[in-house]
């Protein structure tokens, strides 16, 4: 495309009426300085593979570099803080911690974090929110008038809301996930079942449906295929995928294929049965929904709908019906 652009730009030079006007001169100086300087700059890639050859002839430590060109929350502080949350973890009951990874894997481990880093934003969430009460005591002027009781109680209870909040947020996160797993499972599973039929191997359809969308279902059945690549058996790659997904449709499906693969059974026709049995579950599913709708509209009606429809209908009946009540 550059090529082609400085072909046009010459031919107008060259076409042009005015050539020997000062912009022409103009022009071609800068087309010329500016063809001397691509051919004698080195490419980015050329300039960093000598730099690096040039430290290592140079004895520098080049892991080294890389650190320091890293910043100091980077190379410092954030380490410290995880061998700190590595102590408090250990701490924590082993059955905590493995809810907490199994949280983090359905989630799909948002921002690379682990389960001390989980742990250890609980305790930085509940020591914020508890001295933010205490600063705002202070700042109000209301710290030393205030009973110590009132305090304490007020400030437990953001303790344990700071608490809280990290593994909420972490479980509305593998919700998430899982909701936009389940409902993007039956369109793969659709396609996956007619790139069957056209011919296509299993592994072949898994590519074909992980490049055709970018959810959270395709991002983990192109990591499945990544692993079968590098050499692992298919069914326990999947069997590995219908563990991080923690969906129910997935689980059912990827049973039943394994079960299918090892007993000789047509993959072609137990996909065709999965599609169809997703696709009466996720029928059955809108059904129940719909019905828990009427059911969940009860609570905003009682409490905000009829209210306001009470003092529109009796608010200006009711001085009226003051004033009779006191003329009695």
């Amino acid at each position: 495309m550059a090529i082609d652009q400085l072909e046009a730009i010459l031919q107008w030079i060259v076409t042009s009426e005015s050539t020997s006007s000062p912009l022409t001169f103009a022009l071609l100086a800068a087309l010329a300085m500016l063809l001397f300087w691509l051919a004698v700059a080195p490419s980015r890639s050329r300039s960093q593979e000598e730099n690096r050859l040039a430290g290592y002839l140079q004895g520098r430590d080049i892991i080294e570099d890389a650190d320091l060109e890293r910043s100091f929350w980077q190379r410092a502080i954030r380490p410290a803080l995880r061998r700190i949350f590595g102590v408090l973890t250990a701490l924590t009951p082993v059955r905590s911690v493995r809810r907490i990874q199994r949280l983090l894997v359905e989630a799909g481990e948002p921002g690379g974090l682990t389960a001390p880093d989980v742990f250890g934003l609980q305790i930085l969430a509940s020591i914020l929110l508890g001295a933010l009460y205490l600063l705002l005591l202070q700042a109000m002027g209301t710290l030393g008038s205030t009973a110590w009781l009132i305090v304490a109680r007020n400030g437990s209870l953001l303790i344990l809301i700071g608490f809280l909040l990290p593994r909420v947020w972490l479980q509305r996160q593998a919700t998430g996930r899982k909701n936009e797993i389940a409902r993007n499972f039956s369109n793969a599973l659709d396609l996956l079942s007619v790139a069957v039929d056209a011919g296509l191997g299993l592994d072949s359809a898994m590519v074909k449906v992980s490049e055709r969308w970018d959810n959270a279902l395709t991002r983990e059945i192109n990591r499945t295929v990544l692993e079968i690549r590098v050499g692992t058996p298919r069914n326990l790659a999947l069997q590995r995928m219908a563990d991080r997904t923690g969906v129910r449709d997935v689980e059912t499906f990827v049973g039943v294929l394994i079960q299918s693969s090892e007993l000789g059974v047509s993959i072609a026709e137990t996909l065709h049965n999965q599609a169809a049995q997703v696709r009466v579950r996720r029928r059955q599913r809108a059904e129940e929904l719909a019905r828990q709708a009427a059911v969940k509209m009860v609570i905003p009606l009682v409490f905000l709908v009829f209210p306001a429809l009470l003092v529109v209908l009796l608010g200006p009946g009711i001085p009226r019906i003051i004033n009779a009540l006191s003329g009695l």
